[in-house]
């Protein structure tokens, strides 16, 4: 495998277990140089009992350009560029501006549009979010929405469960407005399992795995970064999707008999799986 450095931009929940605090040890174990570009630090993620607990919150924005003009003038340039959690179109605007100036010539844009779930937008987002963030994910190689963004990202009505029509209606709707790779997670034929549809212009794979009745936070995170580790070490995406699937899995289950670990999983336990698994394909 090439050796790679790999930048993830997202929030730093310091505690919680989620975006690069899972992001930075997942990509590592798979090989990857992991640099980072935080967009905004909070004391904790704002889930659960969280969510009204008093967390701080302090936006980056106005240091995104200069760290990326920083960057720029030392000629640092990345094999891969993958996002998470954007606050605003603003850091939208810089993030494609950074992909233009930063990326080598063939690297990829992975973008997971984290900006919604259960039918609405996070809380505190902008409406005026959404069609800044379809202009990155549209620019992107590889998109991995949830089902929500993907109504969002299209204007398709939501639906909570997914079949494999639905997801194949999503899915056109995105190829057509210029998606290239689709990663859509949440595809349940059941309500026993839960799974990812993977669509490229050519084929729709929907792989299916047990669904686990468990609120857990951060696992967004943890699969988009396990899912970029192993294609960005060569894997096809739907190989890559259905071993992040399993990963993730994998993770809630080394969770699953401590209740008091309700605010993220235990995916350092899972790291060595991960590894393993990396090292067979």
């Amino acid at each position: 495998m090439q050796y790679q450095r790999i930048l993830s931009v997202q929030d730093i929940s310091c505690v919680g277990q989620c975006s690069l605090t899972v992001a930075l040890p997942i990509l590592s174990v798979c090989g990857l140089e992991t640099a980072v570009l935080p967009t905004a630090v909070l004391s904790t993620h704002t889930g659960g009992s969280f969510a009204g607990s008093g967390y701080t919150f302090r936006d980056l924005s106005d240091d995104i350009p200069a760290i990326c003009a920083h960057w720029k003038r030392e000629q640092i340039r990345f094999s891969a560029v993958c996002t998470g959690y954007l606050g605003s179109p603003r850091q939208v605007e810089d993030v494609l501006t950074l992909m233009s100036d930063l990326l080598l010539p063939g690297g990829a844009r992975i973008v997971d549009p984290a900006m919604a779930d259960g039918g609405r937008l996070y809380a505190g987002l902008p409406e005026a979010l959404v069609p800044a963030m379809a202009r990155l994910a549209f620019s992107a190689d590889v998109i991995l929405p949830n089902l929500t963004e993907a109504a969002l990202l299209t204007g398709l009505p939501y639906r909570p469960v997914c079949d494999e029509q639905y997801a194949r209606e999503l899915t056109d709707a995105l190829l057509e407005r210029g998606a290239k790779t689709i990663v859509l997670t949440g595809v349940r034929r059941d309500d026993r399992t839960t799974g990812v549809a993977v669509r490229t212009p050519d084929a729709l794979q929907i792989y299916t795995h047990e669904r686990v009745e468990r609120v857990c936070h951060g696992t967004g995170d943890i699969f988009t970064a396990a899912f970029t580790g192993a294609y960005l070490r060569g894997q096809d995406a739907f190989s890559a999707a259905r071993l992040a699937a399993d990963f993730t899995l994998e993770c809630i289950r080394k969770t699953m008999d401590d209740p008091a670990h309700w605010y993220g999983v235990k995916f350092e336990l899972a790291l060595p799986w991960l590894m393993k698994r990396l090292g067979e394909s």
